[in-house]
């Protein structure tokens, strides 16, 4: 006898047997009950969730000759035939190939026949957005109308791409992803039945690489028995199977990230790489460590721990994490995660991808958008807070006034100050002014869309401003220390600003020299 694969092995087949989509079972058995039946319904969920399945059951309920509660008996003529493939009230049809108007049209045709056996004909179209413009409209008006021994059910996973007039004329049932508790009591289950020994960390794992579908479980576990056959299936196992890593893994990529120690991720990564782990899980499963962590960092009070699905051990370990980086900062690496993600899928340079990526989390100086100004300021404020490397003192300390000097804090921790800016880190700003203003809130953004640089003989940045009005409100105290800390975040050096009324601005009446006058492009808001 051929081998069945789990997943068609231990199909429902009955309304009982569906896991994790109560609210739309309970509605059709009810239906069924009360003879209230439909004349189209639309079924629409990711993949694996139970649509086709609780359509094919559907379709034996209406037609079977001794309902039980609602569900098909199983055992009558019409349930049989149905079950075998063998029932003619029972029409398939797989949009994704069948897909043109003329298949439409077959079923338009045949529908004028009303059923040799049973009481309704059901047609089954899965994948039903794959439909063309015209097939739909072909079947828009028999779906409106269609005799009353007719029953459609369409089934998609892109139901945005349904015409809103077909959506119209279906009852609509959005199917759930199941949930990891759903599908690992399932699992277990269905280990019993095949006499397989299996840890539930490792069913447990397997339901959550799943990802809401029990199909991907099924094909999921399958996998693993098949590999380790004869054997128990441990955690270690599937983590082996499925080219994944475990947690400690991913505790320590993120502790060298906070760190920034980009050589300790890469050989990291080389290690994965070295005991064959899959990259895109690698990301993925390491992007959901950081959602734990930021779920985590949401929740002062701990109501998130019931959402989060991990050990008390693993746990213990988050809540130390979660006081080592902030909220915004966790952010910024989901963000990047996810974006390497959609990415890696269509590369074939993963590895580079991935290298690059880490790269970023540990350089937030590298980028240019707010997200990452936390990031620099943190960096910034970790370098202050430690101290210069001992080996660098000397060298400070002979660089002069514009090396800001080696102070002590109360504790006697030796620290150093951001030093002073010198003329070439004053061109360096008007080099990256653009940068600079763009990062500042509004209004100071727009004031500060048309002045004339200088340096004046205490190196100072002067910034000349035309309009009175626009001086007067930039020249305070608050927004010119505002100004200087947005330039200090930018070029880690000391800069003292001070603001000039120019009435005209080709007459720059200034003893200093100038450095032109910017014009960019300020984003609005």
């Amino acid at each position: 006898m051929s081998y069945t694969a789990l997943y068609r092995k231990f199909r429902p087949l009955c309304f009982e047997d569906v896991k994790g989509q109560e609210h739309i079972v309970t509605t059709l058995k009810n239906q069924i009950r009360a003879d209230r039946i439909g004349h189209a319904y639309l079924f629409t969920g990711t993949r694996g969730t139970g649509k086709t399945t609780v359509a094919k059951i559907l379709a034996r309920a209406v037609n079977c000759e001794n309902p039980v509660d609602g569900s098909p008996c199983g055992e009558c003529p019409a349930c049989r035939n149905i079950l075998a493939g063998t029932g003619m009230n029972v029409i398939e049809m797989d949009a994704a190939s069948n897909n043109g108007v003329d298949d439409v049209r077959e079923i338009v045709e045949d529908i004028s026949y009303s059923p040799a056996e049973g009481k309704y004909k059901v047609y089954i179209i899965d994948e039903v957005h794959m439909l063309s413009t015209a097939a739909f409209n072909a079947l828009l008006k028999t779906l409106e109308e269609p005799p009353s021994y007719v029953i459609f059910i369409l089934a998609t996973t892109e139901v945005h791409k349904i015409p809103i007039t077909i959506l119209s004329r279906c009852q609509r049932y959005d199917f759930k992803r199941i949930s990891i508790e759903t599908i690992t009591a399932r699992l277990r289950e269905l280990m019993e039945k095949e006499e397989v020994q299996a840890q539930d960390r490792a069913l447990r794992y397997i339901a959550k690489t799943a990802d809401g579908s029990m199909r991907d479980a099924l094909s999921l576990l399958e996998r693993c028995i098949a590999f380790y056959y004869g054997q128990e299936l441990t955690y270690d196992k599937a983590l082996e199977v499925l080219g994944a890593v475990d947690t400690d893994v991913f505790s320590r990529l993120l502790r060298n990230v906070l760190e920034e120690d980009v050589a300790g991720c890469i050989a990291l990564l080389e290690e994965m790489i070295m005991q064959g782990r899959e990259l895109v899980q690698f990301v993925a499963d390491f992007t959901w460590y950081l959602r734990n962590l930021l779920l985590l960092k949401s929740s002062d009070t701990g109501e998130m721990e019931d959402v989060i699905d991990v050990s008390s051990d693993n746990l213990k370990r988050l809540k130390e994490e979660a006081q080592m980086a902030d909220m915004v900062t966790i952010m910024r690496y989901i963000r990047v995660l996810s974006e390497l993600s959609g990415q890696l899928r269509l590369s074939a340079q993963k590895r580079i991808l991935i290298e690059m990526a880490l790269i970023r989390l540990c350089r937030p100086q590298m980028e240019i958008d707010t997200e990452s100004l936390t990031d620099r300021i943190r960096a910034l404020e970790r370098k202050v807070e430690h101290g210069i490397p001992m080996q660098n003192i000397s060298q400070q300390q002979t660089a002069g006034s514009s090396s800001g000097g080696v102070t002590k804090n109360d504790g006697g921790v030796t620290k150093r100050a951001i030093p002073r800016a010198i003329p070439e880190d004053i061109k360096q700003v008007v080099e990256q002014w653009g940068r600079i203003v763009n990062n500042i809130e509004q209004p100071m953004r727009t004031y500060l869309r048309s002045v004339r640089l200088s340096m004046d003989d205490q190196e100072k940045l002067v910034l000349a401003v035309a309009d009175s009005t626009h001086y007067d409100w930039l020249s305070t105290e608050t927004h010119r220390e505002e100004l200087e800390k947005a330039i200090s975040g930018m070029i880690e050096k000391q800069v003292e600003v001070r603001f000039e009324l120019a009435a005209d601005e080709r007459k720059l009446d200034m003893n200093y020299p100038d450095l032109g006058e910017i014009h960019m492009e300020i984003e609005e808001e």
